[in-house]
């Protein structure tokens, strides 16, 4: 019998091989898709689109970069990175409009967290620029990785102040750290205030860079995986004021995405 030759649907060969170019760089730009399969920006805006709408790409607010959407996680397994950001960055884009400051998602690493992801761009202000994805922040100098260590495990909590412990740094000042960590727990919020010795990453930013931010952790299952915060500069508002204001919606916006990505411990 003779085989029968059908015709290929060239718009939908057009769109996997732009899903299939999102996997392979797990994170590119317009202007890379367009320079590497040769078709327009306003072909690929619209594939794109409808790759996202089907949940198949999602797009980073920090650096407008087309990222695969990593799926339910299998077999309970702890959130990756990945599905940490992709989950996020919906409820930044929303928090964006209802805080009129900007904000970093950012998670733990051995000695510091790392941003992943910010709502930044959204904001016309040049101080009001965070990031980028990747920057390290210290644990101990800004209300992001307090707002973290005050809420993960004491273990773990105990062996990330281990680590950053210098030598020949008194009992007291450990006790100091633990302390205010206790108190950032107790109400709900970190701040950057009041500096601590340590000569830990992020210090001297923190003291010449006129800004101050409040953070908040977020909870999967009642497991802290992240933080999110909002930076304001000092010397346009008060600290109360944006705390009065906007407190609720950030503790709303971190709930909301740990309520997601529970959904992804869910076997």
């Amino acid at each position: 019998m003779q085989e029968r030759k059908v015709k290929i649907v060239r718009s939908l060969e057009r769109g996997l091989d732009v899903l299939l170019e999102v996997h392979a760089r797990r994170a590119v730009s317009l202007h890379e898709l367009h320079q590497t399969l040769g078709l327009p920006k306003a072909t690929l805006l619209r594939m794109l689109a409808t790759l996202g709408r089907k949940g198949l790409v999602w797009q980073r607010l920090a650096d407008g970069a087309y990222l695969p959407h990593m799926g339910r996680l299998a077999g309970g397994e702890v959130a990756t990175t990945e599905r940490i950001a992709e989950v996020a960055s919906p409820h930044l884009k929303a928090l964006s409009s209802k805080i009129a400051w900007p904000s970093v998602l950012a998670v733990p690493r051995l000695d510091h967290v790392e941003i992943l992801e910010t709502n930044s761009p959204l904001f016309r202000l040049d101080n009001a620029t965070l990031g980028p994805v990747g920057v390290k922040l210290s644990y101990i100098h800004t209300a992001t990785g307090r707002a973290y260590l005050s809420a993960c495990p004491a273990a773990e909590r105990d062996a990330i102040i281990a680590r950053l412990r210098p030598d020949g740094a008194s009992d007291s000042c450990e006790a100091e750290l633990r302390d205010l960590l206790l108190e950032f727990s107790q109400r709900g919020y970190a701040t950057r205030e009041p500096l601590h010795p340590w000569p830990d990453r992020s210090r001297q930013l923190v003291l010449r860079d006129g800004r101050r931010s409040i953070g908040v952790p977020i909870l999967a299952s009642n497991v802290p995986v992240a933080a999110i915060n909002i930076t304001w500069p000092a010397k346009r508002i008060a600290d109360d004021e944006v705390i009065a204001r906007n407190l609720k919606a950030l503790q709303a916006c971190a709930r909301a995405i740990g309520d997601e990505l529970a959904l992804s411990f869910i076997k």
